[in-house]
């Protein structure tokens, strides 16, 4: 496979590490510190260091306490020949023990890709025409936008009410707002009970439609990505 692509055959794992407020300023330095080791682990064929936002969408207050890890890697590179997944492996010992040193609660979550469409920095999602997922599985989606500066105060104008909508929608199990850079490169990770609770949102909800409309006919965004998951795995 090529190095700057993904689909189906890649599995991602989304690593949220939550510091105790008296050790935020080592997951201020994590970001720093962990892009040697990923750097250097052949696995790995993409990767992404990012804050959390507080109130599990696009948003412009950080928490200083979280911080997220998101890894792409070949699912065959990533098995024994047993099959045998090695998840608790990844992300590498040291950031397990820098994890564990500073008392960060982490949560991670092995997901595969299943449709989506976009890039992220350069990097891009080649769908092979795998069918959708089962409609009574759970279903990760990741949304995630580079800003144009131009257009970040009517971005920004028009979150609210679409994450107001999304923090009361029927069938959400979790959401986090991610992101590489305050204000411009900002994403959001969620997971569903269903497929259906998925399109229910996206397709029924005003304020999210409004915002999409808005995106495709004001350009605010240089790149996006929206990718939907099966979720394989919690751990």
């Amino acid at each position: 496979m090529e190095k700057n692509y993904f689909n189906s055959q890649t599995n991602v794992i989304l690593c949220i590490a939550d510091y105790p407020w008296y050790f935020s300023f080592f997951g201020i330095m994590s970001m720093a510190l962990f892009n040697l080791p990923l750097f250097f682990d052949k696995r790995v064929k993409f990767y992404k260091l990012m804050g959390c936002g507080k109130n599990g969408s696009f948003d412009i207050q950080p928490d200083l306490n979280k911080w997220a890890v998101m890894l792409f890697f070949e699912s065959s590179a990533h098995s024994t020949p047993s099959g045998k997944t090695l998840e608790p492996e990844v992300p590498g010992k040291f950031m397990r023990f820098w994890w564990s040193l500073f008392q960060a609660q982490t949560r991670s979550f092995l997901l595969q890709p299943f449709t989506g469409h976009g890039s992220w920095d350069g990097f891009s999602f080649k769908p092979t025409g795998d069918k959708e997922t089962d409609s009574t599985e759970k279903v990760a989606v990741l949304t995630r936008a580079s800003i144009r500066v131009s257009k970040a105060i009517s971005f920004w104008k028009a979150v609210p009410e679409a994450s107001k909508q999304l923090a009361d929608q029927p069938g959400l199990k979790f959401t986090i707002g991610i992101g590489e850079i305050p204000f411009f490169k900002q994403a959001t990770f969620s997971i569903w009970d269903s497929l259906e609770s998925v399109k229910n949102y996206a397709y029924k909800q005003p304020a999210h439609k409004t915002v999409i409309q808005r995106t495709r006919k004001e350009k605010w965004y240089t790149e996006e990505m929206f990718i939907r998951f099966r979720v394989l795995k919690e751990f």
